[in-house]
C-alpha cells in the first residue's frame, strides 16, 4: 500500500494496514523470539530501547488492519470525552480564560453540563482552573488551556495508558482463550466465552 493509499483509506474511514514505509509512528519489538515487548515510537527513526541487550527491531510484516480513529474517538475511548466535553475544551483553548457561565453561553450548553467538563478536563490535564477576584466582589472560577507542551504530554501519556490497559485485556483474553482450548480439545470456543470479559 503506498503512502496516497494509506492517506485515502484513512480520510475515508477504512481499514488501513500498517506500512512503516509510510507511516508516522513505528512499532518495534524484542529481536528474542520467546519474548512479546512490543513498542510504538513517534517520529523517531532510530529503536527507542533496547531489549535483552540488543537494540529493538522495527516490525516490517504486520497483515492486520485496522480502522483509523478520527480525534473525537480517540478522547471519548481514552479520556471519556464526547462532543461536549471536546467542544468545551476547544472553547476554553480558543477564548479562555472563561468562566463555566462564559462557556455555557457561548456554546448554548446547560451549565452543570459544562461545568462536569470543565471539572473533568481539569482532572486530566487538558486545562487549568484558577480564581479571579470580580470588580463588583467576589470569586469566580475562571478556565485556561495548559502550556501546549504539557498537553502533548499529557494527552500522549493518557492515551499510552489506555492503550496499555488495552493490550493487557487483549493478552488476558488471549491466555483465557488458550486456557479454555487446552482444558477442551474437542469443542469449539463459545461466544459466550467473550461475555466473561466486561465491556468497561
Amino acid at each position: 500500500m503506498s503512502e496516497h493509499d494509506t492517506n485515502r483509506s484513512a480520510e475515508d474511514g477504512e481499514a488501513v494496514q500498517y506500512d512503516p514505509a509510510s507511516s508516522r509512528y513505528d512499532v518495534f519489538e524484542c529481536p528474542d523470539p520467546d519474548c512479546d515487548n512490543v513498542v510504538l515510537a513517534l517520529g523517531r527513526d532510530d529503536p527507542p530501547m533496547s531489549c535483552h541487550g540488543e537494540p529493538m527491531q522495527r516490525v516490517t510484516d504486520c497483515d492486520i488492519t485496522v480502522k483509523p480513529p478520527d480525534v473525537r474517538q480517540v478522547l471519548l475511548d481514552a479520556f471519556g470525552l464526547p462532543k461536549a466535553g471536546l467542544d468545551i475544551c476547544l472553547c476554553v483553548i480558543g477564548e479562555g480564560p472563561l468562566s463555566a457561565n462564559e462557556v455555557a453561553e457561548s456554546l448554548g450548553y446547560d451549565r452543570s453540563t459544562v461545568t462536569r467538563y470543565l471539572n473533568k478536563l481539569v482532572d486530566i490535564g487538558l486545562l487549568r482552573r484558577s480564581e479571579l477576584n470580580r470588580e463588583a466582589g467576589g470569586v469566580v472560577n475562571v478556565y485556561h488551556s495548559v502550556d501546549l507542551e504539557r498537553m502533548r504530554r499529557e494527552t500522549l501519556i493518557g492515551f499510552y495508558i489506555w492503550a496499555g490497559e488495552a493490550a493487557a485485556l487483549i493478552e488476558e483474553a488471549n491466555v483465557t482463550k488458550q486456557d479454555y482450548m487446552a482444558e477442551n480439545p474437542d469443542r469449539e470456543l463459545p461466544d459466550v466465552f467473550w461475555e466473561s470479559f466486561p465491556d468497561d
